[in-house]
């Protein structure tokens, strides 16, 4: 019975998954007659950062905002407009925070190159201390046992163990 109820858990979790549509935040209204502007469109949007949601990209964001760059985005499409010519003047306007990828340059360099460096740190540090710990397997301040320390120990964890009648 617990199998059957398990599946049918999973069918039902399933098929939630498949029948539930994800919310778009373009709306109907803004979609372009032409498929292939309106791919060129939609591609941008996802390059671009919504300014009042910061972490979202203008085609995932609900904000008026993200519309209004949305439909600035269409419009300087259908004007003739090439992508580069859309994100030039988008970051003309708004800076390279509008941008979710920003271009590599002297100003943005240290974002691109620290999780290298960070990486890279991390790793030489870890090769350290490997080698350091593989030079020194005694720990610092720790002795090995004397021969009467061990003798001692034997004897500790044999008086310790119980005893079983094939032992006496």
């Amino acid at each position: 019975m617990r199998a059957a109820a398990r599946t049918f858990l999973g069918l039902l979790v399933a098929a939630s998954c498949l029948i539930a549509s994800p919310a778009f935040a373009v709306q109907p209204d803004e979609i372009l007659p032409d498929k292939a502007l309106e791919t060129r469109a939609r591609d941008l949007s996802r390059e671009l950062r919504c300014m009042v949601c910061q972490n979202q990209s203008i085609d995932d964001s609900d904000a008026p905002l993200a519309r209004d760059l949305r439909l600035l985005v269409r419009e300087r499409l259908k004007a003739g407009d090439s992508d580069q010519q859309v994100l030039d003047f988008l970051t003309d306007r708004y800076g390279q925070f509008v941008l979710l990828r920003p271009r590599f340059g002297w100003d943005t360099a240290i974002l691109w190159l620290a999780p290298a460096a960070v990486l890279l740190l991390g790793g030489l540090a870890l090769v350290s201390f490997k080698r350091r710990r593989d030079r020194n397997p005694i720990a610092v301040g720790e002795k090995p046992l004397t021969d009467a320390e061990r003798t001692r120990l034997a004897a500790l964890l044999e008086q310790g163990r119980p005893s079983t009648p094939n032992s006496q």
